[in-house]
C-alpha cells in the first residue's frame, strides 16, 4: 500500500512554469513512486509536474549538502550519551564509589527526565528559529556539558551533568526527523531516515575503540575515563560550530541549488502532499492549534508511538549495557570495549539494508515484523544457554533486528502524517512517549543479575513480542482506512468547511503500510 499520491506523468523544465507544462517535449520521464491505489486523477495533476531527472538531480544534491551533517550529528549524540557504559568498566564507577547498587542506573536514567519532555516544543522551534541555527546550537551545548563530564568528582555532579546532557540532546532526533521530511518526499525519507540513523550503531562501534584508546591515558589527576569524555565531548563542541555554515532551513534556503532547481523542490513537496498541505511552500505554514489536535487525534500517532516504545527499549538496554554483558561473559575490560565493535558494526549495516528495502518496496510494517523477529531470537540464545560464544552470537541478531526498528517506525509516522506542524507534534509526542522506555531500560540491568542478566533479556524480549502485536495492528488499521478512501467513504470530509485544513485527512491521502 502506497502514500496515496496518484501515477501520472509529471514533467517541469527549470525554463517552465507550472501553467505551460502542456509545452514540454514527450520525451520527459515519469515519477512512479507519487502512486494512488484507485488510480483517480487529482485535480493537482494538471498543475504540478516534474521529471524524473530533475527529481533524482535535486534529491542527489540533498543527499550530498544534508545528510553527512545529520550522520555526523546523530553520531555524535549517540557517543556522547552512551559513552558513560565505556566510561563505568575504565574506571568511573569505581572513582565516584557507585560500582554497587542502582547509582549508576539512576545516572542513565537522570538523562531521559528533560529528554522526553522537551521533544514538542523543541520541534515547534525547528521551523521557527531555522533549522540551520537551531540543530547545530543543540550539538554546541551538549558537546561543552558531555565535555564537563570528564570532571566530575561526585555522583551527585554526575546526575547534574547529565539532567543538562539530556536537556541538550531531547530535541534533536525529532528535529532531524522533521527536517528531512522538509526536504524529501515520503518515499524517499527511510533510506534518508537510515542513513542518518545507523550513526548509532556506528557510535558503539567507533565510541568502543575509542573509548579503549582513551582510557589508556593516565595522569596524575586523571585516571583515564575522564578523557573518554574530555576528547568526545571536544569533538562534537567543533563539529557543531562548523555545522552553522552549511546546513539549510528548508528547501527555498539551500544555496547549493540554483533558483529554478529550488522552487521545483519547494513544488515537488506540494505535489507529494496529495492535497495534505495548505500552502505550497513550506516557509509560508503557520503554526495553528488545530494542527496539534490533528496530530494527538490520530490511531498512527498512538500506535506508532507504542510501537517505537516497544522497540526502543532493548535499543536503549543494549547501548548503555553491551560492554557490561560481554564483560559478564568472561572477557577483560580491554577486550569487552573491543568486542562491542562486531555487533555494532552488523547493526550498522542491517539499518543501512532494511531502510533502503523499505522505501524499494514502500512497506513499513512487514519490515517491522521481520526485525523484531530476529532480534527476539538473539534475546533467546543469551536466555537459553550459558556458552559465552553462542552468547556472543545472540548479540548480533539483537544488534541486526533491533536498531532497524526505530528509523522504519519514525519514518512510519511521518509517511502517515502531514502537514509540517502535525508532523512536528506527532513526531515530537512519539519521540517523547517512546522515550519513556529509557526508565525501564537503564534498569533493566542491573548489578544483582549478574552474570547472566536473565531478567533483564526477558524484558526486552517481551517489548519485542509487543512490536510484533502492535506492528500487526497498525497494518490492519492503515489498511481499513485506505479501503475506505478508495470506495469514496471519507469524500465527505470535502463539504466540512476549509479543505486546506484537512491535513492527513484529506480523502485523496493514503496511508503507508
Amino acid at each position: 500500500m502506497t502514500d496515496g499520491s496518484p501515477q501520472t506523468s509529471q514533467t517541469i523544465s527549470p525554463s517552465s512554469s507550472p501553467s505551460s507544462n502542456s509545452q514540454l517535449p514527450d520525451e520527459k520521464l515519469t515519477i512512479t513512486e507519487l502512486e494512488n491505489p484507485s488510480n483517480t486523477p487529482s485535480p493537482l495533476d494538471e498543475e504540478l509536474h516534474i521529471s524524473t531527472e530533475l527529481d533524482q538531480l535535486i534529491t542527489k544534491k540533498f543527499d550530498r549538502h544534508i545528510v553527512p551533517w545529520l550522520f555526523g550529528l546523530w553520531l555524535l549524540a549517540f557517543i556522547d550519551r552512551s559513552n558513560i557504559g565505556n566510561a563505568k568498566i575504565d574506571g568511573l564507577a569505581a572513582d565516584l564509589g557507585i560500582l554497587t547498587g542502582t547509582k549508576f542506573n539512576i545516572a542513565l536514567a537522570i538523562f531521559y527526565v528533560p529528554y522526553i519532555c522537551v521533544d514538542v516544543p523543541s520541534n515547534w522551534l525547528v521551523k521557527r528559529i531555522g533549522a540551520g541555527y537551531y540543530l547545530p546550537a543543540l550539538i554546541i551545548g551538549w558537546g561543552l556539558i558531555s565535555l564537563c563530564i570528564g570532571f566530575v568528582t561526585t555522583w551527585k555532579s554526575l546526575l547534574i551533568a547529565r539532567f543538562f546532557l539530556g536537556l541538550m540532546e531531547g530535541g534533536l532526533l525529532g528535529g532531524i526527523i522533521i527536517y528531512l521530511a522538509m526536504f524529501y518526499r515520503r518515499h524517499q525519507l527511510m533510506r534518508r531516515f537510515g542513513l542518518f540513523y545507523c550513526a548509532a550503531p556506528l557510535s558503539g562501534a567507533f565510541g568502543g575503540l575509542l573509548a579503549t584508546g582513551l582510557s589508556q591515558i593516565k595522569t596524575k589527576r586523571y585516571n583515564g575515563w575522564p578523557f573518554i569524555f574530555f576528547v568526545e565531548g571536544a569533538i562534537t563542541l567543533l563539529f557543531g560550530i562548523l555545522t552553522i555554515f552549511f546546513l539549510p532551513h528548508t528547501p527555498s534556503h539551500a544555496q547549493f541549488l540554483t533558483e529554478e532547481h529550488r522552487s521545483l523542490a519547494i513544488q515537488r513537496m506540494k505535489l507529494d502532499s496529495r492535497g495534505a498541505s495548505p500552502v505550497a511552500n513550506i516557509d509560508n505554514e503557520k503554526f495553528d492549534w488545530h494542527w496539534v489536535k490533528l496530530a494527538v487525534c490520530n490511531w498512527n500517532t498512538w500506535l506508532l508511538s507504542l510501537n517505537f516504545f516497544a522497540v526502543i527499549t532493548p535499543i536503549y538496554s543494549f547501548s548503555l549495557f553491551l560492554p557490561t554483558i560481554i564483560t559478564a561473559l568472561g572477557y577483560t575490560r580491554v577486550n569487552a570495549n573491543l568486542l562491542t565493535v562486531p555487533p555494532n558494526m552488523t547493526s550498522f549495516l542491517s539499518v543501512i539494508l532494511v531502510t533502503s528495502l523499505s522505501d524499494h518496496f514502500k512497506r513499513r510494517g512487514l519490515l517491522m515484523l521481520i526485525c523484531a523477529s530476529i532480534a527476539i531470537v538473539g534475546y533467546i540464545m543469551l536466555i537459553a544457554t550459558s556458552r559465552p560464544h553462542i552468547q556472543y552470537g545472540g548479540t548480533f541478531l539483537v544488534a541486526a533486528g533491533s536498531f532497524a526498528c526505530p528509523p522504519v517506525v519514525m519514518g512510519w509516522l511521518v509517511n502517515n502524517i502531514s502537514p509540517h506542524y502535525v508532523r512536528a507534534s506527532a513526531s515530537g509526542l512519539q519521540i517523547g512517549l517512546a522515550n519513556i522506555a529509557a526508565f525501564i531500560a537503564t534498569f533493566t540491568y542491573i548489578a544483582a543479575d549478574a552474570p547472566r542478566y536473565i531478567t533483564g533479556h526477558a524484558i526486552n524480549l517481551g517489548m519485542l513480542g509487543l512490536c510484533l502485536v502492535v506492528t500487526s495492528i497498525t497494518m490492519g488499521y492503515c489498511k481499513w482506512e485506505n479501503r475506505k478512501r478508495e470506495r469514496g467513504e471519507r469524500d465527505g470530509r470535502l463539504l466540512e468547511g476549509n479543505i486546506e485544513m484537512l491535513g492527513h485527512r484529506h480523502p485523496e491521502f493514503r496511508y503507508t503500510v
